[in-house]
């Protein structure tokens, strides 16, 4: 048998960086489908555990943004560490839950990224669950279809859905995202947000951003939901 492959932890280019956020994209996507039938054929449990598989992937586009901002070898390390870790990609699935409760605007959603936050391990933990026996406290045995149910397996395949959805990076959008974020990186929630909404409006002034709210309205209108 083969050795496993030896994981990449180095310095990615733009270009590098955009590929890797596409594949990621559409893997996403494809555990998302397959999800979907999972929870048409009422088996609820893979449906569950696919769906979660598929708002790991999307997690990557974040941890990749911030890893083409590193500037040092320490970041690096530390951005790769992430994008290895279940935990770090599962942070957004309670997106769709905080904007019902209310967030609209960017700094509402910092919560969702606090590594003292229970909710990314809950989540690995339902994945464990989803898939696998186990003995849990008690000596209680814990069995996929006793543990999960259609509305779990509901929701949790809608939040994958939203998150699966992106348009096609470009290696000129990395290297824009790059020039304005980077010199802030790490620094102040006033300094990052003027930087996004700079890269925001260099975005669109090269078309390769369209429509949708801007950046500036996030930050200081935020998003608009029909409720």
């Amino acid at each position: 048998m083969k050795r496993r492959l030896p994981q990449y932890k180095g310095i990615l280019t733009s270009s590098q960086i955009a590929e890797g956020m596409n594949a990621a994209v559409r893997n996403s996507k494809r555990l998302f489908e397959d999800a979907r039938v999972m929870l048409e054929q009422r088996r609820y449990p893979s449906a569950i555990g696919l769906a979660i598989l598929s708002i790991e992937e999307s997690g990557k586009l974040r941890i990749l943004r911030e890893l083409a901002l590193a500037r040092n070898q320490k970041e690096l390390t530390s951005r790769w560490r992430e994008y290895r870790q279940h935990t770090s990609k599962n942070q957004l699935w309670l997106l769709i839950d905080s904007i019902l409760k209310g967030s609209s605007k960017l700094q509402d959603f910092g919560h969702l990224f606090d590594s003292n936050s229970e909710h990314p391990r809950l989540l690995d933990q339902l994945k464990q669950v989803s898939f696998y026996t186990d003995c849990l406290s008690n000596a209680h045995w814990s069995v996929p279809d006793e543990v999960v149910d259609m509305s779990l397996g509901r929701m949790l395949v809608e939040v994958a859905e939203v998150l699966c959805q992106s348009r096609e990076i470009t290696e000129e959008e990395i290297e824009l995202w790059t020039a304005y974020l980077q010199p802030v990186y790490n620094t102040t929630q006033e300094a990052m947000e003027r930087a996004l909404m700079a890269w925001d409006r260099e975005m669109r002034a090269r078309g390769l951003l369209k429509g949708g709210t801007t950046m500036a309205e996030f930050v200081t209108k935020g998003i608009q939901v029909r409720r």
